[in-house]
């Protein structure tokens, strides 16, 4: 059979059931449309009582989640705001939506987060040249908790408030706690390729509710309470509509099975495929932490392999499949090259000999099968 005889797989697609349409139908007949209404509302409990987080602010994406936190932790022009180099732009972008300037730390090898001995460097350094970043943003790339253990108690050392980006991480644990739920703000995506999607959206977590009154002023324009509409602050169009949130009521049903199966297809894979000479899994999960496995990801050893990730996506491509390199370094990329950065060794490696293979919960056996047979002939 020819490669485009096949359906396409994809990465990571959208995984609907009939759970979504009971909420969408109802907030439909009910003429409920407009950016408020009680999906919104219930969406915001269910994603409290999942985290254990006091108060839920459900927003147009993760991006704005994260920008909001940064005004809420007291980010401005002319501040410095830690963040991991490994991770994608939208976490480093609202840092310059404040005007402050990211300060990329680099990634520890086994996790592939942020690195805690880095971390202290960049720290040390800072204070010896009398300054202080105002925030430090944590990021559990690809699902897979940090080590938060050792990060938050470097935090606390030396005082630095913690913004979580969990953008990828909803349903992983670490210490039987809900990741998200250890920064002084926490942040979670539901775009279409997450692991739970409202289409497009995020969330931001935290237990002050002066904070939680304060992201939805902002996100709403920062309308005054006066009967007229009047302004005293920036604002932004940052709420979640009550139809998008109707589809992550009916998504948080289903999200411990997605979890479920995200980590049994990486199982799958690792059982399948670890024999192949210079491919190995990962990243690995800290001793405490327990991953969503949003994506099952590789390396390429070149002393053992005469293929490189490149040759393999092209590779697969031509099959028919989607697979993504891992995330270039930000202090590679031309927007940040002006960006200090702490380290940069271990992400630019990962960044060269990585690779993701697709991870929706609807593949199934077939799915997988293809998958690895593919990458057996290459490899």
């Amino acid at each position: 059979m020819r490669s485009q005889d096949y359906d396409r797989l994809y990465l990571s697609p959208p995984h609907l059931g009939r759970h979504e349409l009971n909420y969408l139908h109802k907030a439909i007949e009910d003429n409920w449309v407009a950016p408020v209404g009680p999906n919104l509302d219930g969406f915001e409990r269910d994603i409290c009582e999942f985290t254990g987080a006091r108060y839920c602010v459900a927003l147009t994406s993760g991006t704005a989640a994260i920008h909001l936190g940064l005004r809420l932790l007291g980010v401005g022009p002319g501040d410095e705001v830690l963040c991991p180099s490994f991770t994608f732009v939208a976490t480093a972008n609202p840092i310059l939506y404040v005007g402050a300037t990211p300060v990329f730390v680099d990634s520890e090898a086994e996790t592939w987060n942020l690195c805690p001995e880095r971390l202290r460097e960049a720290l040390e350094d800072m204070r010896r040249h009398n300054r202080r970043p105002k925030a430090l943003i944590i990021v559990h790339l690809y699902g897979m908790p940090c080590r938060l253990r050792e990060i938050m108690a470097v935090a606390r050392e030396y005082e630095v408030p913690v913004l979580e980006d969990a953008a990828e991480a909803l349903g992983s644990r670490y210490d039987g706690h809900p990741l998200g739920t250890f920064g002084d703000v926490g942040v979670f995506s539901f775009n279409g390729n997450k692991i739970l999607t409202t289409s497009g959206g995020g969330a931001l977590i935290t237990n002050t509710a002066e904070w939680a009154q304060k992201a939805r002023f902002w996100a709403t324009q920062a309308r005054d309470d006066a009967p007229h509409y009047q302004h005293s602050e920036l604002g932004y169009n940052y709420r979640l509509s009550n139809l998008l949130a109707g589809i992550g009521r009916g998504q948080m049903e289903l999200l411990e099975d997605r979890v479920k199966k995200r980590r049994e297809i990486f199982a799958w894979y690792q059982k399948h495929l670890s024999d192949i000479p210079g491919l190995v899994f990962g990243p690995a999960e800290p001793m405490g932490g327990r991953s969503n496995r949003w994506l099952t990801c590789v390396t390429l050893h070149p002393t053992d392999t005469t293929s490189s990730p490149e040759q393999l996506r092209v590779h697969m491509e031509k099959h028919n499949i989607e697979s993504r390199p891992l995330w270039k370094p930000l202090h590679l990329q031309p927007l940040f090259a002006t960006v200090p950065v702490y380290g940069g060794e271990v992400c630019e490696k990962l960044f060269k000999q990585g690779l993701c293979l697709p991870s929706g919960s609807a593949m199934t056996e077939a799915d997988l099968q293809r998958v690895a047979g593919v990458i057996k002939a290459i490899l």
